[in-house]
């Protein structure tokens, strides 16, 4: 049941690399962010750093930020929302893009619902859906996976899986990479996909960097990208 007395969960974006936040994020999220004194973040570090960007005006060590990451035990979950439910308004904030969205949020998000908390999506932006909307593939209907299987024999065995799945249901498969692997990862794909697979790789979306290019995987043989150390969003169609 909801209670009257709960403050509001929002879910503030962040941005994907160094670019200024005013660039990428509207000002009624900044101006939200600006205006909480109480957030859940991956790493309040990190959160500390984009609070002091976007101008924050109170003093950030008497700011409450706990963490919230993969390796959070889910009983300790619960607690992380108890100012929330005592009346308190929170920010949920990601390393990068949007909060709960291959993200370890999802799990404050889930329980906010389970307990009749108001939960506050503010735009920004999502390197998966800036991905997918550049890419030119199939917008209608796609998946996400996450990040692939590290051994090669397993990833090889599911990009073949993802080909059949994208001719199968006329889908766009989308994934993503740590940086440091990104290029051992696309090796791989280009030794693995179909000649006629198309393939965007999406590196450093909204910094000065970024390359969006959609090709075959034919084409991307003849022209290898440097991928290291750039985020990179990966979206294939069979």
């Amino acid at each position: 049941m909801s209670s009257e007395a709960s403050g509001v969960l929002y879910l503030l974006p962040n941005t994907l690399g160094d670019t200024a936040a005013e660039a990428v994020i509207p000002a009624a999220a900044l101006h939200r962010a600006r205006s909480l004194d109480c957030f859940i973040a991956e790493d309040p570090k990190s959160a500390r750093a984009f609070l002091k960007r976007i101008g924050y005006p109170r003093a950030l060590q008497n700011t409450r930020i706990e963490r919230l990451d993969h390796n959070t035990p889910p009983a300790d979950v619960a607690s992380l929302l108890e100012p929330v439910l005592a009346g308190r308004d929170a920010g949920l904030l990601s390393e990068a893009g949007l909060p709960a969205v291959a993200d370890p949020g999802a799990a404050l998000v889930r329980l906010a619902h389970q307990k009749g908390v108001r939960v506050v999506p503010l735009s920004g932006p999502s390197s998966l859906f800036l991905a997918l909307a550049a890419s030119g593939l199939e917008g209608q209907r796609f998946a996400f996976h996450g990040y692939l299987p590290v051994p090669k024999s397993e990833l090889v065995a599911t990009l073949k899986e993802l080909e059949r799945q994208s001719r199968r249901l006329d889908q766009t498969q989308i994934f993503i990479e740590t940086p440091y692997r990104n290029e051992s990862t696309l090796e791989t794909m280009l030794q693995t996909l179909g000649n006629d697979t198309l393939l965007c790789v999406a590196a450093d979306l909204t910094l000065e960097s970024e390359m969006v290019k959609t090709q075959s995987a034919a084409a991307w043989r003849k022209a290898v990208p440097q991928l290291k150390g750039r985020p990179t969003v990966f979206l294939l169609q069979s």
